[in-house]
């Protein structure tokens, strides 16, 4: 059973991070969430505020004025907001202009509510190609831990991945459009703290490092990571309703990365079971 704090809300802006963390030294991990904004996004950022930890949302585009407070908060409190595409559609299905469309959208969305054009993006699904690369005007973000939170949908579950997988430098994937992961935070961040680690944003994480557009990053661990290293190509993915099961991050061996899991759907609100897809 899961035992620790449980969410409080925040009556006053957190400062994070002050002074600036130095993350060549300490042990300094990104915590990402995708698919938000969304109604739980709130109850998140009282959790992160409480404890004092940054983080980044990768969000559509199609959310973000319906929820503008909440990623104007976002940027208040420090996180980073990244782009996740309009509304989540597997981008190598997609021509040059229709790809072009849906970072530039969301960019201008996050932008009106920010005052800022979001650094880096995240590609649903993780699903990439040459087309995806030459077009995307952003570094790819990408990551090292998926918590598979979308599929479990428990609490513990969500945890214990979190607190085994996590390494220096490390992007975990988390979905807060899911009330269990949502719940899973506040133990994710006292079992990591108590391992050491800093809660930083991916920005934060790669700090001193020059990113590409059209490039892609995975982690920035410093002892290397799995085989596969940064920069891996996802390319050749099963499609919807092929029957393949999809793997969340590339695997050591693979011939240009493999495949990932399917993160949320466009809009979060699918139930468990109808569409594995958007889960």
């Amino acid at each position: 059973m899961l035992a620790g704090p449980g969410s409080a809300a925040a009556d006053t802006q957190h400062q994070y991070q002050e002074p600036e963390p130095d993350c060549s030294v300490e042990q300094c991990v990104a915590l990402t969430f995708d698919d938000g904004p969304d109604e739980y996004t709130d109850e998140l950022l009282d959790t992160l505020n409480a404890h004092g930890a940054a983080a980044t949302f990768y969000l559509l585009g199609s959310k973000v004025e319906d929820h503008a407070a909440t990623v104007e908060r976002m940027a208040q409190e420090g996180h980073e907001v990244g782009n996740h595409t309009w509304d989540h559609p597997e981008l190598p299905t997609l021509s040059t202009e229709e790809i072009a469309e849906q970072i530039e959208r969301t960019d201008e969305a996050i932008a009106e509510v920010t005052g800022e054009v979001p650094e880096t993006m995240r590609p649903p699904y993780g699903e990439l190609d040459e087309t995806v690369r030459q077009t995307v005007d952003h570094p790819m973000l990408l990551w090292d831990v998926d918590t598979l939170d979308w599929q479990s949908l428990d609490p513990e579950a969500v945890t214990d991945v979190a607190v085994e997988e996590t390494a220096q430098g490390s992007v975990v994937l988390f979905h807060d459009v899911h009330e269990s992961t949502v719940e899973a935070i506040p133990y994710v961040l006292k079992e990591l703290d108590k391992q050491g680690f800093t809660f930083v944003t991916v920005d934060q994480l790669f700090d001193g490092q020059e990113l590409e557009s059209g490039a892609t990053y995975n982690h920035a661990r410093p002892d290397g990571g799995p085989e596969y290293g940064d920069g891996t190509e996802l390319e050749n993915t099963p499609q919807p309703g092929d029957g393949s099961e999809l793997q969340d991050t590339p695997q050591p061996g693979d011939v240009d990365g493999s495949t990932p899991e399917p993160d949320s759907g466009d809009d979060g609100q699918s139930e468990p079971g109808n569409d594995p897809w958007f889960q």
